[in-house]
């Protein structure tokens, strides 16, 4: 999962979303330990998510698709479930994606002097450009996959090349969101301490 399905997991609270965010940016058992509990928690759980997710047979499914091409589907995959998640919002949430996403970016902004310095460096952007807002729109996946190529320290082009795969099996992987993603909801919204 991305950072919508992230946060989004993390609603009940402000300080679950920033856990939640942070997930991908903070490392380690002893980097924890600089969070209050309830950010903890969620940076836990994120890791959790990310765990779940990429063991699901419905997911491990999917990536089989994608051939030669399998060890990069992962990042196309997590990017392409936002998509599936903000495309079909109204069935997932009352409130508007829209107004999710204006909360997420008010959270991380108070506490941006809080934020590792990569997330500090990427909220702007992310902001301004809607990131969260905008993969209900099929085309910001493709920006999105592209984006995080470029980061990639080597073979940024296969992760592109898996976009065209992506757009081809798409009916499959929307099927494989709609099998996987009830049930991660149902997974992830247990106690911490019932894992």
């Amino acid at each position: 999962m991305n950072y919508l399905a992230h946060a989004w997991l993390a609603r009940h609270s402000d300080d679950a979303i920033l856990g939640a965010m942070l997930g991908d940016f903070v490392h380690g058992q002893q980097a924890l330990l600089d969070w209050p509990v309830p950010v903890r928690e969620e940076i836990v759980r994120h890791r959790f998510i990310d765990r779940y997710t990429d063991s699901h047979p419905e997911v491990i499914a999917a990536r089989a698709r994608f051939g030669t091409l399998r060890r990069y589907a992962g990042i196309a995959l997590d990017v392409y479930f936002d998509h599936c998640l903000a495309r079909d919002w109204a069935q997932w949430d009352a409130g508007s994606l829209d107004a999710f996403s204006a909360r997420v970016y008010r959270i991380l902004a108070e506490r941006h002097a809080q934020l590792p310095a990569r997330l500090a460096a990427m909220l702007p952007r992310m902001t301004a450009q809607d990131w969260l807002g905008s993969y209900q729109h099929r085309e910001s996946v493709d920006h999105a996959v592209v984006g995080i190529a470029t980061r990639l320290s080597r073979n940024g082009d296969r992760l592109v090349a898996c976009l065209d795969l992506l757009r081809r099996e798409a009916p499959a992987i929307d099927a494989a969101f709609e099998g996987f993603f009830p049930e991660l909801v149902s997974t992830s919204g247990r106690p911490y301490a019932q894992r």
